[in-house]
């Protein structure tokens, strides 16, 4: 989904006044009626609506702002779009089309995308399991030059039965979905063959998603009419893709910054060196300053990702870890206890260093043993 404001094409800090002059003018470039079967128009005229309804109410506007985008926030758009429309306008310009047909249901699916495809916001293919309307009778349900379909005699072709029911107060009469037609008005005499009179079949399709750059984990990506097809003529379904951080082999994210975890020996750490590092650019040569401590950390600017929806980049974080050695050769332990000895750093074995702690106790103890001579 698109930002709010880049769809009305106003600034984030517009005010109320500007936001509806945008919503006004934009809607009725992309309002149905002015552009007969033009889905793209369709979807445009839905999502400025959305944008409008959200922008336009206070409360809404300060959670979008917050948080960057609709799902993040839990701001959902309720309510019908016409209705919108009609409020701004008073119902004087256009007209509510009829819903002819069934919707397809809406699907989804889960998504799992490198952090370089984050942050270069790639296109990225996605497999999905949905319904399709059928090849063989393009939806009609009726085998191809066969028998068809005839007028449904229960309901007269209305799809809508009168139901009469007794009760306490008289007799209560409804009108309830045919259900013989379920609401169609008309019956398969001789179904289709390929889909059985269902109108539509499974396919495994491929579809292409576009990823906000900067995109985390934990979003929702909705891709208008790539869900289930409809029924006679309704629109189809949408796609809600659902967003995991697939794990990099040296990087971990952490918000808009990357953090690499670089592994150093004392002595490197204590002399000072350089180190080849992985970053989503490639390798870059990073020093080491001598005397760094274990658990410093160094920023690289501007090699983290891409702020979502927002200007800038963060930063990737270098964060040092000086390692001690388990095994020494002898000659190493050697050339440590001289650099202990010039250090001042007494190497002490724990027995020996008990048993001094213990010669000093007791020293103390005998200290206050009561002198030879003196009564009770």
């Amino acid at each position: 989904m698109a930002d709010y404001y880049e769809l009305l094409g106003v600034a984030r800090d517009a005010d109320d006044k500007a936001i509806k002059g945008a919503y006004r003018r934009l809607a009725l470039k992309y309002h149905p009626d002015r552009n007969p079967g033009d889905r793209a128009a369709e979807e445009s005229f839905k999502e400025i609506n959305e944008a409008y309804a959200v922008l336009s109410d206070g409360e809404k506007r300060a959670r979008y702002d917050r948080f960057g985008s609709a799902d993040a926030a839990g701001v959902q758009f309720s309510g019908d779009i016409f209705d919108i429309f009609a409020s701004v306008f008073g119902g004087a310009v256009g007209r509510r089309p009829t819903q002819r047909g069934t919707p397809g249901e809406d699907l989804e699916v889960e998504l799992a995308v490198t952090l370089e495809q984050a942050r270069d916001g790639e296109t990225v293919p996605v497999e999905v399991d949905r319904l399709t309307v059928c090849d063989h009778c393009h939806g009609d349900r009726a085998e191809p030059g066969g028998k068809g379909k005839q007028r449904c005699v229960q309901c007269a072709g209305s799809g809508s039965v009168r139901m009469q029911t007794q009760s306490f107060f008289g007799t209560m009469v409804s009108q309830q979905v045919c259900p013989r037609c379920h609401g169609l008005g008309e019956v398969v005499i001789e179904p289709c063959g390929a889909c059985h009179g269902v109108g539509r079949t499974a396919e495994r399709a491929t579809v292409q998603v576009g990823l906000p750059k900067g995109i985390d984990r934990g979003y929702r990506l909705r891709v208008p009419r790539e869900g289930n097809a409809g029924l006679d003529g309704g629109n189809a379904g949408d796609l809600y893709v659902y967003l995991e951080l697939a794990p990099h082999e040296h990087l971990t994210r952490e918000g808009d910054d990357l953090f690499y975890e670089l592994n150093v020996g004392f002595a490197q750490a204590a002399l000072g060196s350089a180190f080849e590092v992985p970053t989503l650019d490639g390798v870059e040569v990073f020093e080491v300053l001598p005397g760094t401590r274990s658990g410093t950390e160094v920023r690289l600017r501007g090699k983290g990702m891409p702020r979502l929806r927002h200007v800038g980049t963060g930063d990737q974080v270098i964060r040092v870890v000086v390692d001690t050695p388990q095994r020494l050769t002898p000659k190493a332990r050697e050339l440590l206890t001289a650099y202990a000895e010039e250090m001042g750093e007494p190497i002490e074995p724990q027995e020996t260093l008990l048993e001094r702690v213990k010669g000093m106790f007791g020293k103390r103890r005998k200290g206050k043993e009561p002198e030879a001579g003196v009564a009770n």
